[in-house]
This record gives structure tokens, sequence and C-alpha cells, in this order.
């Protein structure tokens, strides 16, 4: 590897040497054919950038299949350009920012909805945790749910202990209410996603009682991984947007 490549350090570095390279080659320029593949393929392994990168990137894997691609798309160099400017800035402003992705924005926009129950203020927090506090984290994505679920029923005027009600419990009168309850369904592919989605929030309330931080550990407790965090946070955000989305539906 060059050492140009070397001191290229940063994700947000080698998007825009990426998009460097790309300009100077749309528009009569040289680029390094071996540093295309390069930034191309780191960026590429990273699941993170996935929904931010072109399918043009993806599918060009190098040069000259990029410079096939773009001549015919553009006749112009100011056209190219322009072109290659919008479609990289996703990436680019991502890595800069390190706003979150658009899979999170979109259950943060949802949640938002219900700044009154602090549920928008948890998903925050949980997004800002889950790396450096994992345990945090899963505590947070079981509160984030509990929150949903407790809203849901004084929309819907239903009473329920609030004091001293497991999650279980509360989701499966919250999904009693929204028809959401395998036994009130007869169809067998929906008994099985709605038995699925109680399993995953039973799952999550498990998973805080025993690896959460909300009950202390004991000495040879088993710590979880950012990744156990990453999934607690995201199949709570997933479910959150299921149960909002549902009840909105019933609401209207």
């Amino acid at each position: 590897m060059s050492t140009e490549i070397e001191y290229i350090e940063s994700d947000f570095d080698r998007a825009e040497y990426l998009q460097n390279m790309l300009l100077a080659r749309s528009t009569g320029g040289d680029a390094d054919v071996s540093h295309y593949v390069q930034m191309r393929n780191v960026l590429m392994a990273n699941p993170n950038y996935s929904e931010l990168l072109p399918r043009w990137i993806k599918t060009n894997r190098n040069l000259d299949q990029f410079w096939q691609f773009i001549k015919n798309k553009f006749p112009s160099y100011a056209e190219r350009r322009s072109f290659l400017y919008e479609e990289l800035n996703p990436l680019l402003e991502y890595l800069e920012t390190k706003q979150t992705l658009p899979a999170a924005r979109s259950i943060n926009e949802i949640l938002s909805k219900f700044d009154s129950d602090g549920i928008h203020l948890a998903w925050q927090k949980a997004l800002e945790r889950k790396q450096a506090d994992p345990e945090g984290a899963i505590t947070i994505s079981r509160s984030i749910l509990e929150s949903v679920c407790k809203h849901i029923l004084h929309g819907l005027n239903i009473e329920f202990n609030e004091t001293n009600i497991e999650l279980s419990e509360l989701y499966k009168l919250t999904a009693k209410e929204l028809n959401l309850s395998p036994d009130q369904h007869t169809e067998k592919v929906f008994k099985q996603i709605l038995g699925g989605c109680s399993g995953i929030v039973n799952g999550l309330g498990t998973l805080r009682n025993k690896h959460g931080d909300a009950h202390g550990s004991g000495p040879r407790s088993i710590k979880p991984k950012p990744r156990h965090a990453e999934l607690s946070v995201n199949l709570a955000g997933t479910m959150a947007i299921f149960l909002i989305q549902t009840y909105e539906a019933i609401k209207t």
C-alpha cells in the first residue's frame, strides 16, 4: 500500500478521497486504480454505510467500469461533478457529523411524537450509550418499550397497574388492545409473526433483568458487549415503531 493511503486514517478521509478520485476520472484526470479498489472495499465492508453508498459504486468494481457508467450517463463535466457531489454527500455528511443512520433516524422521528413521556429522550440516550455503556443501553431499551406500551394504554383509556407490572404482561395487555395477540388470529403466518413479536419483547425484558444495569451485577456476571446492546436497541426501536404505527392506525 502506498504512503499516500497509509496516511488516510478515518472513514471520512477515505470517502472524500474516493470522491476526489471519481471526480478526477470523470473529468479527464487520472486516478489510481488500486486506490479506488482499496477505498471502495474498505467502505463497503462496513455494514453501517450500506444505506448511504450509491448503488453504482457497488456495481462498478474498478475505475474503467465507472468511466463507462459516467460517460454514458452525463455528457458534460459539470453534470458529472454535480451528480457525484449529490450522490456521495449523504455518506460524507454522516461521517463528518456522526449523525444517526437512516434507520435510526426513522425510529427517532416516530418516537419523538411521544416527547411528553420521555420516549424520545430515552431513544437518544440508548443510541449514545450502546457502545460505551452496553448495560445502560439495554436497560434503556426496555424502558423505551415500557413507555410506548403505557402511552398506548393511556391513549386507549385502559387501566393497568403502572407501578408493579412486568414488561411481558404490559406488552401482552397492549397487544390484546391492538389486536396483535397471536390467539386473536387464525392465519398461521400471522400467529407465527405475532408470536415472534411477543418473544422479542419477553427476551428484551429478560435480557435487561440479567444484563442491564438496573439490578446491579455480581462478580461473576457476564458483561454484555456493544453488539448485544446494538441488538437490544434496534429490536426495541423496531417494536416501538410497530406498536405506535398500529396504535395510530386504529385511532384514525
